[in-house]
């Protein structure tokens, strides 16, 4: 199976060289993403991708990530920082749209959903939908690795600097996840030709019968 060893190639990456991530495969990236896994469906965070190198400097600045300033393109994953009567409907809209279904069909799931997250504060569904960005997350991974193309994830970075510099709060998103899209430089990075280590299969997968 070529994912596993896609999977068995990739690593955290650590120094970067120059090449640049060629805006096909860049598509195919986000593409992948876009078509995550996504609770209800909702997909309640945006990707924002960054290639102005000014920018990821400045973005990068005071962090150890320093692959936010050096990778060809930097992914950042913004959740939503509540779920609104709007954002419901937005969605409701498009599932008519796209599925061809009278509004007055969806009456029943709109009103499962709406109870369910309208009911929760802000906080919780600010949670909630940080995981679904993590799902993106590991999808954009897999994509990455299947075409060959390093991607480290990060979450030390300013979240508050991020937010601002990118007008964040504007869109009612939070910065929470970062995955920077390179090649690695196997030359100067340690970590390149060094084994993956993980537990065993035995020891990860429990069987319950």
């Amino acid at each position: 199976m070529k994912l596993i060893d896609d999977l068995k190639w990739r690593y955290a990456t650590k120094k970067f060289s120059n090449r640049k991530v060629s805006n096909e495969d860049l598509e195919r990236i986000i593409e992948a993403i876009r078509l995550s896994a996504s609770s209800i469906g909702i997909q309640p965070y945006r990707l924002l991708i960054i290639d102005n190198p000014s920018l990821k400097k400045t973005l990068g600045e005071g962090s150890f990530n320093w692959q936010i300033a050096d990778a060809s393109h930097l992914l950042v994953f913004a959740a939503f920082d509540s779920i609104s009567q709007e954002n419901i409907d937005a969605y409701i809209q498009l599932i008519a749209q796209e599925r061809e279904t009278p509004i007055a069909e969806l009456s029943g799931f709109k009103t499962t959903i709406s109870s369910h997250l309208l009911a929760q504060t802000d906080h919780d569904n600010f949670i909630w939908s940080t995981k679904q960005a993590y799902i993106g997350l590991g999808t954009g991974m897999i994509a990455a690795a299947a075409l060959k193309i390093d991607a480290t994830p990060m979450e030390g970075f300013d979240a508050e600097k991020f937010d601002k510099l990118l007008e964040l709060k504007e869109r009612k998103l939070k910065s929470v996840v970062l995955l920077a899209l390179s090649y690695r430089d196997e030359e100067n990075d340690f970590f390149a030709n060094l084994k993956k280590v993980r537990i065993s299969k035995q020891e990860f997968a429990i069987v319950v019968n």
